[in-house]
């Protein structure tokens, strides 16, 4: 198999209308319905291809099992508390919610970043 040369690479996806731009990111999560699939020590590169957007990513995968996180029912007086606090709306607060396990406080502080 031919080896390419990184300058004729970068080339060949100029004249192609490709723009790779690397990203420097520490961690990329992919949210699923029953796990999150995490990339520790990524390497990320965006590519611009006909006005879409593409994201290469290449590192080390760890899935982590969903323990019924979405199941948990939450207060409406607790959604609505979060939701006026962080200034958002009901479904980021439920959300907050979810993810910081009804903690409110916690909720609160990861929605205000």
């Amino acid at each position: 198999m031919r080896r390419l040369n990184p300058r004729q690479m970068k080339k060949a996806m100029q004249q192609m209308g490709i723009k790779p731009v690397e990203i420097n990111a520490s961690e990329v999560i992919i949210k699923c319905a029953d796990k999150d699939i995490i990339i520790s020590n990524p390497q990320v590169t965006q590519l611009e291809i006909a006005k879409q957007t593409i994201f290469q990513v290449i590192g080390s995968i760890q899935e982590r099992k969903l323990q019924g996180k979405e199941e948990k029912e939450i207060p409406l007086g607790d959604i609505q508390l979060v939701a006026q606090q962080a200034g958002v709306t009901e479904e980021e607060a439920k959300r907050a919610l979810i993810e910081a396990n009804g903690n409110l406080a916690k909720a609160i502080l990861s929605v205000k970043k």
